[in-house]
């Protein structure tokens, strides 16, 4: 079996190297790639490598994700979230080829303190959530066979994120200052990764399982709780931080003016993935613990 995967270089993308070799030959590309074209400012270049690698499965791991930047260059975004997906999905209906994409929890408003189920109403609140909504829609519409993965919140050891960040500044300053009234659960690029395998492999034997899922670890919290969490692990491994327990301030969204909104409720409901694919879902911290542990190197 051939897979194609797009975003080779990405959080997930790295991840994904790694987790689809198992199940199949894995023709990674990025958008510098220079035997095949991944560059999915250029539609018609993403299909050609379709047609010339002629896969069983295609991965898409590549986006616009730079949620600030999108509200200023939203052509942009479209082109990269929404129309080169749309043509790969069409090349993926054309050929019979499976597509796997990766949504988010920006397609809904933030709403309520619910966690969203697949069919909730959606209501982006900003660019990036508005064009992978579009994107979704596209895929769908082409009626090709595809697994999409709405998550929140993604990290991986591998590049910057959140968690990196707040080490750095609890070993700088005395206090900080951390948003409290937003909910989710992070997911790990290596999570979702392994899930996109063990669900392409279940899609090969049972066809039926097409369709759109939700993908978080068990648990929420806020990026306060997310926050001290980590910087309370990294202490207790011995990590010299500055910052005080108490001095760990919890503030609104507000405090933090953005030019793209962020929603305030990110809880995705996963009941859906866990009877369909017979999955176990660890609690959020697991996965955190685990990446800190590599990054700190204890």
């Amino acid at each position: 079996m051939k897979i194609l995967l797009f975003g080779k270089g990405g959080q997930v993308g790295w991840e994904l190297q790694r987790s689809l070799q198992p199940i199949g030959t894995v023709v990674p590309v990025d958008f510098d790639s220079t035997d095949f074209c991944g560059d999915f400012s250029n539609p018609d270049g993403v299909i050609e490598t379709v047609r010339r690698v002629l896969p069983d499965i295609i991965v898409n791991a590549a986006a616009h994700t730079a949620v600030d930047k999108a509200e200023s260059e939203a052509e942009f975004a479209l082109t990269l979230n929404a129309t080169t997906p749309g043509a790969l999905a069409r090349a993926a209906a054309e050929t019979g080829a499976w597509l796997m994409h990766y949504s988010t929890d920006y397609i809904f408003d933030g709403s309520g303190t619910t966690p969203w189920m697949e069919d909730s109403p959606t209501g982006p609140l900003s660019v990036y959530g508005r064009t992978k909504l579009e994107g979704e829609t596209l895929i769908r519409a082409s009626g090709c066979k595809h697994l999409i993965f709405r998550t929140s919140w993604v990290y991986a050891a591998r590049g910057g994120n959140f968690a990196k960040t707040m080490l750095k500044l609890a070993q700088e300053r005395e206090k900080l200052t951390v948003i409290d009234d937003q909910f989710g659960a992070p997911a790990g690029a290596d999570l979702l990764a392994d899930l996109t395998a063990l669900a392409l492999r279940t899609a090969q034997q049972r066809p039926e399982v097409s369709g759109t899922y939700h993908v978080a670890p068990q648990g929420e919290t806020t990026w306060h709780g997310y926050a001290t969490h980590v910087i309370g692990f990294a202490r207790a491994a011995g990590v010299p931080i500055k910052v005080a327990t108490d001095a760990i301030a919890a503030v609104p969204t507000s405090a933090f003016p953005t030019p793209a909104k962020r929603p305030a409720n990110s809880r995705l409901d996963t009941r859906k993935l866990r009877e369909t694919f017979g999955v176990n879902l660890p609690d959020w911290r697991t996965g955190v613990d685990r990446m800190l542990t590599e990054v700190l190197g204890r």
